[in-house]
């Protein structure tokens, strides 16, 4: 069985860890393959970044997302989880269970004005952040 760890970054996320544990409330079956692990993450997070340790378009997601008051669930993967995002590599972005993809799609969102809305319509942005014209 697996626990989960989580500390607070300097960029205002939650970094997340899976560590050894039998007593956790929050402990997982370690036979649940990566495949359904990550599809079981991205239905129950309305923003999820998979993301891998040391990756500076990781932290560029997490912080444009931070700007706009989203604060993101994100899972750090090792190699043998990365290969189970296929074909799109990690930083790999969901918003309400869509994949949205990399750092070059996530600014596209933002720069076309669609962002903040998709981020509202999965209830991850309150609405009173949207500017009406």
């Amino acid at each position: 069985m697996q626990g989960l760890r989580h500390g607070l970054l300097s960029d205002g996320g939650v970094r997340l860890e899976l560590t050894p544990s039998a007593a956790s409330p929050l402990a997982i079956d370690v036979a649940e393959s990566a495949e359904t692990r990550i599809q079981r993450l991205i239905a129950e997070n309305p923003v999820i970044i998979f993301s891998r340790p040391s990756c500076c378009m990781c932290h560029v997601m997490k912080r444009l997302l931070s700007t706009v008051g989203v604060h993101p669930t994100v899972i750090e993967l090792d190699d043998d989880e990365i290969a189970a995002l296929s074909p799109r590599p990690a930083p790999d972005l969901y918003i309400g269970a869509a994949p949205v993809g990399g750092l070059e799609s996530l600014v596209a969102l933002h720069l076309s004005n669609n962002l903040v809305p998709k981020l509202v319509q999965v209830g991850a942005l309150k609405n009173h952040h949207l500017l009406i014209n």
